[in-house]
């Protein structure tokens, strides 16, 4: 399973929200590079960058910090937030994502999502299915649709996409452990699952690990210090 610590941005610098409000906003550090530096001198290899500012505003905002990180870092980085145009999805790229998250658009613009994996590939391409209470929410968790999660990624499945990241909102920072049920569920599309969203303990990634997760993506646990780094450096 893949370790995935998580970088959000807001304004330049790494923040952590709590379920999605923007009014509960806590800034960890200013140099997000610094921040990536330190998870890859720690063994880490992957990394989700969030693009809070581009997510609420649909535009990416943040581009200097992907670029930034991709530059000076080996980190295989995940870059979502904001990305609506096709002109955004190629300066991503261009900016060093190796990956990026299809959310909003994929609710709101399925064939352009579509268009996308044409284009870059299923690899290239992970659907951001975040939900609150089962329906998926978009505009930086700021909106809630009337899709069924289960329902989103089966659509997307058949379209040949392979890794969903999901996020149960309601435990996004709370620090009280994953939605065990919710991902259960969803292992049983067939889907690739990256897990997100309430991961507090090293005992809550060994447990994702073996429900079957190919991936859990960590953020508050390790800026708060209830998972430590050396931690996940033996998981890695």
């Amino acid at each position: 399973m893949k370790i995935i610590p998580a970088i959000d941005i807001i304004g330049g610098k790494c923040v952590r929200l709590t379920q999605g409000d923007y009014t509960q906003q806590k800034t960890y550090n200013e140099n997000p590079l610094e921040v990536a530096k330190m998870f890859e001198a720690s063994g880490i290899r992957y990394l989700h960058l969030v693009d809070l500012d581009g997510a609420k505003n649909g535009r990416i905002i943040n581009q200097s910090v992907l670029e930034s990180i991709a530059k000076n870092t080996s980190l295989h980085v995940d870059f979502g937030g904001g990305l609506k145009t096709d002109e955004d999805v190629e300066a991503a790229f261009n900016s060093g994502a190796r990956q990026i998250t299809a959310g909003s658009i994929a609710v709101k613009s399925p064939d352009t999502v579509y268009s996308w994996i044409a284009k870059y590939g299923t690899d290239k391409i992970i659907l951001g299915a975040d939900c609150r209470n089962r329906k998926i929410a978009t505009n930086g968790w700021q909106e809630e649709s009337t899709l069924d999660v289960i329902d989103f990624v089966n659509q997307y499945k058949t379209k040949g996409i392979q890794q969903v990241i999901c996020t149960d909102i309601s435990k996004d920072g709370m620090l009280q452990g994953p939605s065990f049920a919710l991902y259960t569920e969803l292992l049983k599309t067939g889907i690739g699952l990256v897990a997100s969203g309430g991961v507090t303990t090293i005992d809550d990634v060994i447990a994702l690990k073996n429900l079957g997760c190919t991936g859990a993506i960590i953020g508050k646990a390790i800026y708060e210090g209830t998972i430590t780094l050396k931690q996940l450096t033996g998981l890695c």
